[in-house]
């Protein structure tokens, strides 16, 4: 993806004035209930925020040496531009999907970081980058016999959520979650508006609204 300005701004605002909760909470509202990847997805640093555009990347299990070990992973790396955030659905196999040298390849390219359904490993290594990167935990075994990287660049699903390239990923404490580019000038706009009602509920309730009243003018909680 070509990261222009007007998309660095609107990411930047993203990332300054919103969280994946209340995004999660529009996208209930617009009847997509299934945005967020599983909870089991976490942050390696809850300190770090992504926001960028999914790049998603198809892994299969392997069951020993390849003719091509890790498949067609490094294409998918160099692949990466501005902006992008690797996806990959992982394979079943147990293994780590990410590391410190895909980490220096994302981070030269300009992307914002990587969601991995899967393993990571090099942890120590990883979190010295400041890199956001998200999965399913540390794990030191190696993918080359265990997994391949079948295609990049298509849709793919994880958990309930389908995921297509250019995507806005949205990744905190909080979890990750996808919004479809169908609906993502509509989804920002109103959860920027729902921050701004949350700020103002907080206000009355610290000067003794009680939350029954709250809700019954504001309707958020």
């Amino acid at each position: 993806m070509n990261a222009g300005p007007e998309a660095v701004a609107v990411n930047r605002r993203i990332r300054e004035q919103l969280h994946t909760a209340v995004v999660g909470d529009v996208l209930d509202a617009l009847g997509r209930r299934h945005q967020f990847l599983p909870p089991a997805i976490r942050p390696l640093d809850p300190e770090l925020v992504l926001v960028g555009r999914a790049m998603p990347v198809l892994v299969a299990d392997v069951f020993g040496p390849q003719a091509r070990p890790f498949g067609a992973l490094t294409a998918a790396l160099d692949a990466l531009g501005p902006d992008d955030v690797y996806v990959a659905r992982g394979a079943r196999t147990p293994c780590a999907g990410w590391g410190e040298i895909l980490t220096a390849v994302a981070q030269r390219n300009g992307a914002s970081g990587a969601v991995i359904d899967g393993y990571h490993r090099d942890t120590k290594l990883v979190l010295d980058r400041g890199f956001p990167i998200f999965s399913r935990g540390a794990y030191g075994q190696d993918a080359g016999m265990r997994s391949s990287v079948q295609d990049f660049g298509v849709a793919i699903e994880i958990g309930a959520v389908r995921i297509a390239p250019g995507d806005l990923v949205i990744g905190d404490r909080d979890g990750v979650v996808i919004v479809p580019t169908d609906i993502e000038g509509e989804v920002i706009e109103r959860a920027l508006e729902k921050v701004a009602t949350e700020s103002l509920v907080l206000k009355d309730i610290e000067n003794g609204m009680t939350a029954t009243e709250a809700f019954e003018q504001y309707g958020v909680l």
